[in-house]
């Protein structure tokens, strides 16, 4: 891996945005059909706040990482690194979860265990950066209310009407 610090943020944010690309692949597959027959809570957002709110958080995300990794390099925070990469893996699996297999029940598990990861990554991230923790705090903020909206939405479309 490169030690150049611009390419390695571009690494970062690539895998970010890999993310993001794959989900909303998913996403736009469902949004207009599935998600738009479902019952919503009162507090959901409209729909054009997600994208604007997921592109800060994405970019966000790789700014802590690189954070961690301009003052520590690859091989010294290694739980760090394997703490991002799963957080990563599981917001890519709710948005399969959820817009693809149509499974919020599933989803809200995974967002659940999401939520854990970005918190236990904020943590350790903290030990290399402050600046690294602050910069996932609205990520996991998010992922709070998200999980909420997704409780909700599993609620409101399970069991009788």
């Amino acid at each position: 891996m490169s030690n150049n610090p611009w390419l390695t943020f571009a690494l970062f944010l690539g895998m970010c945005f890999s993310v993001a690309a794959i989900g909303s692949v998913w996403t736009s597959a469902s949004v207009r059909t599935w998600y738009v027959q479902l019952q919503k809570p009162s507090f959901n957002p409209p729909s054009w706040v997600f994208g604007p709110v997921w592109s800060a958080l994405y970019f966000m995300m790789a700014m802590s990482a690189w954070l961690v990794w301009r003052h520590a390099g690859w091989s010294a925070p290694r739980v760090a690194f394997v703490l991002f990469f799963i957080q990563l893996g599981l917001n890519l699996a709710w948005s399969g979860l959820f817009f693809g297999l149509h499974r919020p029940g599933l989803a809200f598990v995974d967002i659940l265990a999401l939520l854990a990861a970005v918190v236990a990554t904020a943590i350790v991230f903290h030990t290399f950066s402050k600046a690294a923790f602050w910069l996932l705090v609205p990520y996991a903020l998010w992922v709070m209310f998200a999980s909420l909206l997704n409780f909700e939405i599993w609620r409101l479309n399970s069991g009788p009407s």
